[in-house]
């Protein structure tokens, strides 16, 4: 008489392992071979479904077979600690017929939206009103913006085609529009001082910051289109040197640790000296400490007379760059000069001075390695300055060349101009002839003092410790720092909207992407990943969504939709922020082959020929 068995087989270091799950007996109430197949197939149905929680596609019309697949079933979960594999889910594959397919991109975008939850900014706007789709999407494109900077026609075409951004958030991908992403945009823009004032509260109580020191400074983009009607943007001083095309001035506040206090767009005409005086009030609002107010540290283009007036009147302590004080300072004779390195193990020297006509405290700061770059850069125009006035020079012996004075000193003067930084080194003299014409040019460089590498600190801070007054303004490079991503690797530059509203809302958007890479950031320096943030994103590129399809031994397709494993760089960066390595596990789907098949069937009916 023959006994049947539940059987289990795997695979375990090359070798076929089996392992019975259970004693069946001699299943005399099923004479039929097939019949005990397809009580073995509902049993593993069964079995999975209870593991995977995902309920089988069909239920077998013999009341019989079911009503003994559930008996046995049973029995199995009685003797569920007996089995070390009997949980897990196993099938026989055909190895050829396994595919991957809508490979998308998921790192960056997981790391990004997990600093939002952090941030808590969908529950800032479902404060607002806003609905869960519309929070949704918002999210989304703040989250492309962090990952994928660039117009919104192409973060569309990027959403669609590259990332898994949509899987993520949970917004439909196939609702996502060029259109849809400038809207949500002016809708983030319209709540811009609500999600500042959330932001740096919800990063203060994040990080236990408190806000005792605070960055100033601003800077420039520029627009590539004519941008005629606009009444923000205009000509002006910029950065990038493109007096060519109309610029927007930003001016942020930043904290020590680089997260934003305050940040305002200005007409691309507005000078750096003045724009203090129209921010400076809401410093204190934007700030952690209601008892005292912070130390503005601002670099020298800001510094002017008038700012420092101001700040001192409205009680602001200041650090900032001396303008105009280098040739009146007299070394303080009851200090000694401290040397301290910089991060490069450079030594710089600090020295108390004194400036007559001030109360302020002033740092004599020189640095070695400023001073040999500095040199080197004035080498150089002064090589280039010397050999454009040698050419002048030349053309005064040339036939038919340019002697006449007005002439000649008009070349002069075009040379100095395109060389300001050390035209005013050199003395420009000339000789003439009976006819008034000039015949020689001499160039004779000055003797001056050497300021190289040298420079003023300037504070109303009474700590007589120069390292502590080097440290507070040594935390000017944040926000360069900040610049450096917010131009670069979040691309605020250049701008190509043609509307002041479009252009105001792509600059925020930018800021909110900041937010999101410098919460990120901020935490894994602490655990000494130096990483800038392009890096950051490709390392997180390396972990994709994978959709992967393949034919079991019932010649069903099983579809699995999972992110891939994280590599140790990957890991080493969810691990130093506290987050998850996956947005989830797997997703997984069994597709019956009769399905198919009756899919197939029926599209050839329908394209088939009379």
């Amino acid at each position: 008489m023959t006994h049947y068995r539940l059987v289990e087989s795997y695979r375990i270091n090359e070798q076929v392992k089996h392992e019975t799950i259970l004693h069946l007996g001699t299943l005399s109430e099923l004479p039929e071979l097939e019949q005990k197949k397809a009580l073995a197939f509902r049993i593993n149905e069964l079995v999975r479904q209870s593991v995977t929680g995902q309920a089988g596609l069909f239920v077998n019309s013999d009341d019989h077979l079911e009503q003994l697949a559930h008996r046995y079933f049973k029995q199995i979960k009685l003797k569920r600690g007996l089995g070390s594999s009997l949980w897990k889910d196993y099938h026989l594959i055909d190895t050829q017929t396994i595919k991957n397919k809508d490979v998308k991109e998921a790192g960056s975008e997981w790391l990004c939206y997990q600093a939002l939850e952090q941030l808590k900014v969908a529950e800032l706007l479902s404060q607002k009103g806003w609905s869960d789709e519309k929070i949704r999407l918002a999210l989304t494109h703040i989250i492309s913006r962090a990952s994928y900077p660039a117009s919104e026609f192409k973060t569309a075409r990027w959403i669609v085609e590259n990332s898994s951004v949509c899987e993520i958030t949970g917004y439909p991908k196939e609702l996502i529009t060029k259109d849809k992403l400038y809207g949500i945009s002016h809708q983030l823009y319209a709540l811009k001082e609500d999600l500042e004032k959330h932001l740096s509260k919800t990063t203060n109580e994040l990080f236990d910051l408190d806000d005792k020191i605070i960055l100033y400074d601003l800077t420039n983009t520029y627009f590539e289109g004519a941008m005629r009607e606009s009444k923000m943007a205009k000509f002006g001083r910029s950065k990038e040197k493109r007096n060519d095309a109309r610029i927007v001035v930003l001016a942020v506040v930043i904290n020590m640790e680089g997260f934003l206090k305050y940040s305002q767009i200005f007409e691309g005409n507005l000078s750096d000296s003045n724009s203090l005086q129209k921010i400076i009030v809401a410093l204190s609002k934007r700030t952690s400490a209601h008892d005292r107010k912070p130390t503005i540290v601002m670099d020298a283009g800001i510094s002017s007379g008038e700012n420092l007036e101001l700040l001192r009147r409205m009680g602001f302590n200041y650090m900032c760059v001396a303008r105009g004080a280098m040739s009146r300072y007299q070394v303080d004779s009851t200090t000694e000069p401290v040397t301290i390195t910089d991060k490069r193990h450079q030594p710089i020297s600090l020295q108390k001075v004194i400036v007559e006509g001030t109360s302020d405290n002033f740092i004599l700061v020189e640095s070695q390695s400023k001073a040999l770059k500095e040199k080197g850069i004035h080498d150089g125009f002064s090589v280039k300055f010397e050999q454009a006035i040698n050419q002048v020079k030349q053309g005064l012996s040339k036939k038919g060349g340019i002697k006449t004075p007005h002439k000649v000193w008009e070349r002069i003067g075009r040379v100095k101009q395109k060389y300001p930084r050390v035209s005013n080194l050199y003395q420009i003299d000339s000789l003439q002839d009976a006819k008034g014409n000039i015949t020689d040019l001499m160039c004779v460089k000055k003797s001056i003092d050497n300021k190289e590498g040298k420079y003023l600190l300037r504070t109303t801070l009474n700590d007589r410790d120069e390292k502590v007054q080097w440290a507070i303004y040594n935390v000017i490079r944040e926000i360069e720092a900040t610049f450096r991503v917010l131009k670069t690797d979040l691309d605020l530059r250049p701008i190509y909207h043609k509307t002041d509203e479009a252009s105001m809302a792509h600059l925020h958007l930018g800021l909110l992407a900041y937010w999101v890479v410098n919460t990120i950031r901020h935490q894994i320096k602490q655990k000494g990943i130096n990483h800038q943030w392009k890096e950051i994103v490709r390392i997180m590129n390396t972990q994709k969504m994978v959709t992967t399809t393949m034919i079991d031994q019932y010649e069903q397709t099983i579809v699995i939709r999972q992110c891939s494993e994280p590599t140790e760089k990957v890991l080493e960066i969810y691990q130093a922020l506290k987050y998850k390595s996956k947005p989830f596990s797997r997703k997984k789907f069994v597709v019956p082959q009769t399905e198919i098949k009756k899919k197939e069937t029926l599209c050839s009916q329908g394209f088939s020929g009379p």
